[in-house]
C-alpha cells in the first residue's frame, strides 16, 4: 500500500547528491532509449555505468583499481572496463536494495540512479515499458561527447551551457507535492526562493544581500507557497537574533513551529548543513542565484534579472497533476522563451574588477591551499568553493592565483560567471580559459583536471588552436601558453614539443603544485 503523504523538508535526492553526475548517467542511459525496460536490461545499464567508472562499488580487482586510480568517483574513468571486469563487479558486489516494481539488487539500484531524472522530466521509464527520453533529457545527455580509443575513455563536455539551460527549465516548474514523491508541502522551491529574496531585498531595513544561509532551513521546511508569510517569519527572526540565530533556534522553528511538532527528529547537521548545501547546489545550476558575503547569503543573480522576471510571471501559479505521466509530460515541456532571453554580458574590465574583489576573501595562503586540494583531488570545505565543480574551481583559483601574486598582469577569465564574478561554468570549448596581458606580451592560461591519455587527446590540439586565435586578438610582441593540470602525462610533453618544433608555438606545461611554486618565486608570467 502507498504510504500516507506527510510534510517533509526538501531533499531532492539521497542517491545522486552531486547534480554534476546526472549528465553522465543520462549519457549512458541514452544508449538504451526506446528499449523495453526489464530487470535484465536494468542490470545491464548499471553494468554500463560501472564500465565507464561512473559507479564504483567497493570490491574490485587490482586491474580495475588501477584503471580507476587517475579519476574521481562520479566522473568518467580514464580507462574502460572489459565485459569480464564488469561481470566481476556485478558478481562480487550484490546490492541489498529494493525499489517498487524492480527486483531486489541491481535492477533496484538502476531505479535509484534514474528516479530523479525521471522526476525532472528528462527520461520516462517503467517496468516492461519503453525507456523514453524527452527533448529536455536528450539535450542534457548530449552535453558529453565520449569516444573510446583502445581502452581509453575520452569524455569531453561539448555543450556545457546545456546544463544550466536544462536545470532552469526543470526547476522553474518542479513542484514539492508532485506525484512521484507525494509530500504535502505545496510550493515550487525556486519560485518561493526568488519571491522571498525579492521581498527581503525590497525591505529598507536590510542591505539587499538576499536570504542568509542560516535562514534557508525555514524555506526548506516551508509548507506552502506563501512567500509573504515566509518573509515575515524571517524578518521576525532577524529582529530577535539578527543574522546569527543559533542552530537550536532555527531547528526549533523548523520542527516545532513550521511542522507543528509532527516531524521526526533529524540530526542538527542535516537541517543546518546537508539540506542547505544540496538546495544551493541545485539552485545555482539554474544560473539565477549568486552567493554573497563569502557564502553567507544567497541572492538573486542580477545578470539574469530579465530571466527571473519571466520565470516569476509565468510559473508563480501552477496546475496540479494527479498521475506521474501527466506530471512528467508537464516537466518535459520546453519553454523556448527561456532559451531566447540572454544573460547580461560582462566586459573584460568588469570581469577583472570582480576577480579582484574575490581577493578580499581569498588571500594567497587560502588560494594555495585550495589549489593543493585540487592537485590531490581532495574536496573543499570552503563555503563558496565547495559548490564549484573541480574544473570550474580550477579555472577560478588559477585566475585568482595569477592576480594575487602578479597584480600588474591583466587577468581576463573567459568562464561564465554571476554578478559577483563567481563562475557558473567553464570557459567552454571555443575559446581559451584565461587571458593574461603582460605588456609587451600576452599569455594564455589553459587549465584542466584531465590526466593520463585523456589529457593528451583532449587538451593540446585545442590549445594549439586557441593560441593561434589568441595571438591574433592582441597586438603583442609575442604570445605563449601556460598549461596547468594535476599532473602532466608523458605523451602530453611529447605533443607539446612537436607543437613547438612544427607550429613554432610555445606551450609551458606545469603541474598545479609546480605552477604555484613558480608564482611564488617569479616576478613575471611570461618566460
Amino acid at each position: 500500500m502507498p504510504r500516507n503523504a506527510e510534510y517533509k523538508p526538501l531533499l531532492f535526492t539521497t542517491t545522486v547528491r552531486n547534480p554534476q553526475r546526472l549528465k553522465a548517467l543520462l549519457w549512458v542511459l541514452k544508449k538504451f532509449d526506446g528499449q523495453i525496460l526489464s530487470d535484465d536490461l536494468a542490470t545491464k545499464i548499471v553494468g554500463e555505468i560501472i564500465r565507464y567508472g561512473l559507479y564504483r562499488p567497493m570490491k574490485m580487482t587490482a586491474t580495475i583499481k588501477d584503471k580507476w586510480a587517475s579519476s574521481s568517483q562520479g566522473e568518467f574513468a580514464d580507462y574502460i572496463l572489459t565485459d569480464k571486469e564488469v561481470q566481476y563487479i556485478l558478481k562480487h558486489n550484490p546490492q541489498n536494495h529494493k525499489e517498487a516494481g524492480f527486483a531486489k539488487g541491481f535492477p533496484s539500484r538502476f531505479a535509484t540512479f534514474y528516479d530523479f531524472p525521471k522526476e525532472l522530466g528528462f527520461v520516462y521509464y517503467a517496468p516492461n515499458e519503453s525507456i523514453s527520453f524527452s527533448e529536455l533529457g536528450t539535450r542534457f545527455a548530449s552535453i558529453f561527447s565520449v569516444e573510446i580509443t583502445g581502452d581509453s575513455i575520452v569524455a569531453e563536455e561539448k555543450h556545457p551551457e546545456y546544463e544550466q539551460q536544462v536545470f532552469l527549465q526543470a526547476m522553474c516548474k518542479y513542484q514539492r507535492n508532485n506525484p512521484f514523491v507525494r509530500v504535502l508541502n505545496d510550493n515550487v522551491p525556486l519560485i518561493l526562493l526568488l519571491q522571498t529574496i525579492q521581498k527581503l531585498n525590497a525591505d529598507p531595513e536590510y542591505n539587499g544581500a538576499g536570504i542568509s544561509r542560516r535562514e534557508l532551513p525555514l524555506l526548506i521546511f516551508w509548507k506552502d507557497n506563501d512567500a509573504e508569510s515566509l518573509y515575515q517569519r524571517i524578518k521576525s527572526l532577524r529582529a530577535e537574533y539578527s543574522y546569527t540565530p543559533s542552530d537550536e533556534v532555527v531547528i526549533d522553528i523548523c520542527t516545532k513551529e513550521i511542522m507543528g511538532g509532527e516531524f521526526k527528529k533529524f540530526k542538527p547537521k542535516s537541517i543546518m548543513n546537508e539540506y542547505p548545501d544540496e538546495f544551493i547546489r541545485k539552485m545555482r545550476l539554474t544560473g539565477l542565484i549568486s552567493l554573497r558575503g563569502a557564502g553567507r547569503f544567497i541572492d538573486i543573480n542580477h545578470m539574469e534579472d530579465e530571466k527571473i522576471e519571466y520565470v516569476l510571471s509565468h510559473y508563480a501559479t501552477y496546475s496540479k497533476y494527479e498521475t506521474e505521466r501527466k506530471y512528467f509530460d508537464y516537466m518535459a515541456t520546453i519553454d523556448s522563451n527561456l532559451f531566447d532571453i540572454h544573460t547580461a554580458e560582462i566586459t573584460p574590465n568588469q570581469s577583472e574588477e570582480l576577480l579582484k574583489n574575490w581577493l578580499n576573501f581569498y588571500n594567497w595562503d587560502s588560494i594555495k591551499h585550495e589549489l593543493n586540494n585540487l592537485a590531490e583531488r581532495k574536496t573543499s570545505k570552503d563555503e563558496v568553493l565547495k559548490f564549484l565543480p573541480n574544473p570550474v574551481r580550477l579555472e577560478f583559483l588559477m585566475a585568482l592565483a595569477v592576480k594575487s601574486k602578479l597584480p600588474e598582469v591583466r587577468v581576463i577569465p573567459n568562464y561564465s560567471c554571476d554578478d559577483t564574478g563567481l563562475p557558473t561554468s567553464t570557459a567552454g570549448g571555443n575559446k581559451g580559459d584565461i587571458e593574461c596581458i603582460e605588456p609587451p606580451n600576452t599569455i594564455l592560461l589553459e587549465v584542466t583536471m584531465a590526466e593520463g591519455r585523456t589529457q593528451t587527446m583532449m587538451e593540446v590540439w585545442p590549445i594549439d588552436r586557441h593560441l593561434e586565435e589568441f595571438k591574433g586578438k592582441y597586438e603583442a610582441d609575442d604570445s605563449q601558453c601556460v598549461f596547468v593540470a594535476p599532473s602532466i602525462f608523458t605523451d602530453t610533453h611529447k605533443q607539446i614539443r612537436w607543437v613547438k618544433a612544427e607550429e613554432h608555438l610555445t606551450i609551458r606545461p606545469y603541474k598545479i603544485t609546480e605552477f604555484v611554486n613558480y608564482l611564488e618565486s617569479s616576478l613575471v608570467l611570461y618566460q
